[in-house]
């Protein structure tokens, strides 16, 4: 437990924090409708549309957070020279976002997730992106771009935001991780399966429970929290990651910190009873917060404890959503201060 004071501390000092994201980053096009009939060609429901939205996803979505928090985010990507690309630009200027970081290639498309959703509720998602790795010679006019602002020192962490679309390659990941330890940045990490093994010796990896099996190879999900937390204290160790977090869902959140292969703490911390609307978007928040948190001093449980009720304050909503930092404070505020 801590006292409300030093809570507020905490919240004070994500104030002007410079967050450096790099990964894929993305448009979240949404058609919303109502529906009250089954069409006739097919038995699928018809969607009358009402109204169309598109709003920043993928890191992108990260950037929002650490926006909401208080915290500068600097975004570094690489996206399409096209149509979509001018809504995203768009998107950035809207939000008051800088694009210094973003690199438009005429060797890619802009990603874009159509969602429909119906009567508050998602119906299909349409997916229009590339996944192949980045060339060279665009990774390092991007290493490039976030060399320039580590060395300009507008980081205090190092966010690595990975969607698999080929915008982080296993160069990109060791030269980066390489600048942040000259620089004493840390470095955390939010994964997906295809550089799931390159992040090696970052300061905070956070898997959730189904990327966890995947990187493990396990032959199915640990199901008690002794079995997550064997699985996750193997994770570390291959590893080497200060802080391992596991986001389980409506199982709330599962945290290790180790050093020179020593448990220093560890726990499971359970999810806040909620009206779970919509789980898109709950990683970014957690990934978001920790960032704030280990450039801020946060012990691993205070970090794991407001991920935890962020990502599930962000899933009471339908679509993806950023963080609100004064509800997550009330609630911060109400369940473990003194």
């Amino acid at each position: 437990m801590m006292n409300k004071n030093t809570l507020l501390t905490l919240f004070d000092s994500f104030e002007g924090k410079h967050m450096l994201i790099i990964g894929d980053v993305m448009i979240d096009s949404y058609l919303w409708g109502r529906v009250d009939r089954i069409s006739p060609e097919a038995p699928v429901p018809i969607v009358a549309l009402d109204k169309r939205e598109s709003r920043l996803g993928g890191a992108a979505n990260v950037a929002l957070n650490v926006q909401n928090m208080g915290g500068v985010p600097i975004l570094c990507s690489v996206i399409g020279k096209d149509e979509k690309s001018e809504v995203f630009f768009e998107l950035l200027e809207k939000q008051g976002l800088t694009n210094e970081g973003i690199i438009a290639s005429d060797q890619r498309i802009t990603t874009v997730k159509y969602r429909v959703i119906g009567n508050n509720t998602q119906m299909l998602r349409v997916d229009e992106e590339v996944e192949f790795s980045l060339p060279k010679k665009e990774t390092l006019l991007l290493y490039e771009r976030i060399k320039t602002f580590i060395e300009a020192k507008k980081a205090a962490a190092i966010v690595f935001e990975d969607y698999d679309k080929g915008v982080i390659t296993p160069w990109l990941i060791r030269e980066v991780n390489k600048l942040a330890k000259f620089h004493k940045l840390p470095v955390v990490v939010d994964p997906k399966k295809k550089n799931f093994w390159n992040y090696k010796d970052v300061n905070l990896f956070k898997p959730n429970l189904k990327e966890l099996v995947e990187g493990l190879k396990l032959i199915e999900a640990p199901k008690t929290i002794e079995e997550i937390k064997q699985a996750l204290h193997n994770l570390q160790w291959k590893l080497e990651a200060d802080i391992a977090l596991v986001t389980l869902s409506d199982r709330g959140i599962y945290y290790s910190q180790h050093t020179n292969g020593k448990i220093l703490e560890e726990g499971h911390i359970p999810a806040h009873v909620r009206d779970i609307a919509d789980v898109s978007g709950a990683g970014d928040t957690v990934i978001g917060l920790a960032a704030l948190c280990m450039a801020s001093g946060a012990s691993a449980e205070m970090t794991a404890r407001l991920c935890n009720l962020g990502g599930g304050l962000v899933c009471e909503h339908v679509g993806v959503v950023p963080v609100d930092k004064d509800k997550l404070f009330a609630e911060a505020s109400k369940s473990f201060c003194q």
